[in-house]
């Protein structure tokens, strides 16, 4: 990977002109994140879109340098979020960072076919990278925001929109761990089976760039010690993942969250993956810290081919 920690991260894209777009801007959050970045040097200019009164307000409260931001006042969460894909695509911004706005809003003005932000074809799914001294590099989480169950072909899109991105971080094979209650295969529990088969599917070539492997549980992905206690050796995967591929949204988001409020010194970074540019997505209570750690990751990936 092209850097080893979320500050490593800043200071690689730091004075990078990034124009940042944000619908529902009124967002205490999301403006302090602003505000962290434009300390470190990662933002040239902004949109704010939101109550234009009310987003005025907290800029100020934030100490925002209000010279740096376009004001569009808009009331309707909708509305919000296509004007923000809207200023994307007139060339005005370079990733979109999700304010108070719905998820559902915010993703069918991503997902809307004029808009064409989506390849054909493609899925979105969401990317949480982690850093943590309890572990020995960065690794990712997926699926925890956008595919509520996921089917096996969308489980194979969503590992691959996390391998893409992993490339594109620097990791020439990334290592998938497919996260399950158990470690061995079990018929009356789906995600052991589908695990089985998206790593048969990757030996056979239709999943690519990265090294699959499962089902594995928690502990056998993340600890090659547990690993080896479970009988577990031999495995390019086992305790040295580079991405967590979750069963379901009902086990990813409760683990990103759980993350996010029990993990002391861990940080993250949440986007979209998937469309032809970064979307900031993170949920609208995680720490600013989890935001800029996501500007920066945008920033870097949006010069990325």
């Amino acid at each position: 990977m092209k850097f080893n920690s979320f500050q490593d991260l800043i200071n690689q894209v730091k004075g990078k002109s990034n124009r940042v777009v944000v619908p529902g801007a009124n967002n205490a959050e999301a403006l302090e994140a602003i505000k962290m970045a434009d300390d470190n040097g990662l933002i040239s200019h902004g949109i704010l879109i939101g109550p234009m009164a009310q987003v005025k307000e907290m800029v100020q409260k934030a100490g925002l340098n209000e010279d740096k931001f376009e004001f569009i006042d808009c009331e309707d969460v909708p509305t919000m979020c296509k004007l923000a894909v809207d200023q994307i695509l007139a060339g005005k911004g370079d990733f979109l960072i999700k304010g108070l706005v719905d998820t559902k809003y915010y993703m069918k003005a991503i997902l809307n076919k004029e808009a064409n932000l989506v390849p054909e074809g493609a899925l979105l799914s969401h990317f949480v990278l982690y850093s943590t001294p309890k572990y020995h590099k960065p690794f990712a989480v997926t699926d925890s925001a956008v595919v509520i169950a996921p089917t096996l072909e969308q489980k194979a899109k969503i590992i691959q929109n996390a391998v893409n991105t992993m490339h594109k971080l620097g990791l020439e094979t990334p290592k998938v761990a497919c996260v399950c209650p158990v470690e061995k295969v079990n018929e009356k529990i789906p995600s052991t089976t589908d695990a089985a088969a998206l790593s048969q599917m990757n030996a056979e070539g239709k999943i690519t760039g990265c090294v699959v492997e499962g089902p594995y549980d928690f502990y056998i992905s993340m600890s090659a010690q547990r690993a080896a206690e479970k009988g577990i050796t031999g495995k390019q995967v086992a305790g040295n993942a580079d991405i967590l591929m979750l069963p379901d949204l009902d086990a990813a988001n409760p683990l990103y969250k759980a993350l996010a409020f029990f993990g002391e010194q861990m940080e993250a970074a949440a986007i979209l993956v998937g469309p032809k540019i970064p979307v900031i997505l993170p949920s609208r209570a995680d720490d600013p810290k989890v935001k800029l750690n996501a500007i920066a990751l945008c920033s870097f990936l949006k010069d990325q081919k």
